[in-house]
């Protein structure tokens, strides 16, 4: 049976613009939607909310409340990174993942019961994996993206519906839970109906003919049946961050403070996923109507921010946009062979391995990191061999004793090849101690 996890970020503009601006999460702050006398509130944080501050009330009404109420217009580009933040958080439990709206995500968590004891230890690792990026998010578990979305818009989070009783979870819910088109609403209170399970007791033939297609969607989704199947989206090819800005700024380092903090989360980003960025492109929004576009090939794959940050702040210094600053986008093109290497090297340690069991019959030894650099040692001499003539010596290593008078000898050899094993011994432990280094310091040698 296919399970679905629905992830939920309750007041989703404000969330996203909290992630960007952590700062303002201990004060009264409302996010606003419209111009002049249109500006009406959409969101406020906990704080705001506790003295009256609610959806709906215009920015007028809502300074009146509280003088000192911090408004922030809906940044689309803030909303849009967190959106694909929360896309990326969820393709850490599946790759099936589906981008329903703004703040809303189903996940196909089907096969995933090897990896997590029950259902609910996935979804408390889902929120803990949230809040690490600052999105305050619920999550639902149920067998049809309905039962998951109204699962995950509870308080009580997380909630699991048990399979099979989809229906009996939906039944007492009111009908404006299945989001009904308003010709689909009106004709549905004309029938007399409430509720989700009153629409699931009708016949689906009778609903159908009064609503059609429509109706039919809504008679399945009331009984707890998916009318479409999730619909997973194609992986992007670059991670995207950014934000409006509040204030014009004419200078470099009020810019580079902020981009810092934007480029912080975009390197925890493709970390999360195993990426490392090999191209970042900048995009400028300039007043009053105007854009700076600006690519920087990086010299090597990397996560690193103070790297990435110094290379733009040159590239400002060398050409500067020539007008104020409005708002920035951060683009990361990954680098997919950054991202497999960790496999790629394991594979190869392993392949080495196998090369070096095979030949150790022989006396041969491959190094593990570079198989290229062969080296073989001569075989042993066999035992019908004559000996090797000895050679002659140089003088000065007076520590070493002479040949033996009867080179020709084997019992002579044998005791030559002794004596320069313990020279090399005793030459290698002395080279080894602190002392003879400090001695070879001070003469200058090091």
């Amino acid at each position: 049976m296919t399970r679905l996890a629905c992830f939920f970020v309750p007041m989703f503009p404000l969330a996203a613009r909290l992630r960007s601006e952590p700062e303002l999460l201990p004060e009264a702050v409302a996010i606003v939607e419209g111009n002049g006398n249109n500006a009406h509130i959409v969101a406020a944080t906990r704080r705001a909310r506790k003295k009256g501050i609610h959806r709906g009330l215009s920015l007028a009404q809502a300074r009146s409340i509280v003088p000192k109420l911090i408004a922030r217009g809906r940044d689309a580009e803030c909303e849009r990174t967190a959106q694909e933040a929360l896309i990326e958080i969820g393709e850490m439990f599946s790759p099936r993942v589906e981008d329903a709206s703004d703040g809303l995500l189903f996940v196909d968590i089907s096969g995933t019961e090897r990896h997590y004891p029950n259902e609910e230890e996935l979804a408390r690792s889902a929120i803990r994996a949230l809040d690490a990026i600052t999105l305050p998010a619920r999550v639902g578990i149920a067998a049809s993206k309905l039962a998951a979305r109204v699962a995950a818009e509870l308080p009580q989070t997380p909630t699991v519906v048990p399979p099979g009783e989809e229906a009996k979870f939906l039944a007492p819910l009111p009908l404006a839970r299945l989001s009904p088109e308003i010709e689909a609403a009106a004709m549905l209170e004309r029938l007399g109906l409430e509720s989700i399970g009153d629409l699931a007791r009708l016949p689906e033939s009778e609903i159908a003919s009064r609503l059609g297609e429509i109706g039919r969607e809504l008679h399945f989704a009331a009984r707890g049946i998916d009318p479409r199947p999730l619909i997973p989206r194609a992986l992007p090819p670059e991670f995207r961050e950014g934000m409006e800005l509040e204030w014009p700024l004419v200078a470099l380092e009020p810019f580079i403070f902020i981009a810092n903090a934007a480029l912080d989360r975009l390197s925890k980003r493709m970390e999360t996923q195993g990426f490392a960025c090999k191209r970042i492109e900048l995009t400028l929004t300039l007043e009053p109507d105007g854009y700076d576009a600006r690519a920087i090939d990086l010299p090597a794959p990397t996560r690193d921010v103070k790297t990435i940050l110094t290379l733009i702040r040159l590239d400002l210094e060398k050409r500067p946009p020539g007008a104020p600053v409005i708002g920035f986008s951060f683009v990361a093109h990954p680098d997919p062979v950054a991202g497999k290497a960790r496999d790629d090297d394991r594979a190869f340690d392993l392949d080495a391995r196998r090369r070096t069991r095979r030949h150790a019959d022989d006396g041969r030894r491959l190094p593990a990191r570079a198989p290229c650099r062969r080296r073989f040692f001569p075989p042993a001499p066999t035992r019908h061999a004559p000996p090797p003539a000895p050679r002659a010596r140089t003088a000065g290593r007076a520590d070493i004793p002479p040949a033996h008078p009867g080179g020709g000898d084997h019992r002579g050899r044998q005791d030559r090849i002794a004596a320069r094993r313990e020279h090399r011994r005793k030459r290698a432990r002395l080279l080894g101690t602190v002392a003879h280094r400090r001695r070879m310091v001070a003469r200058g040698a090091f």
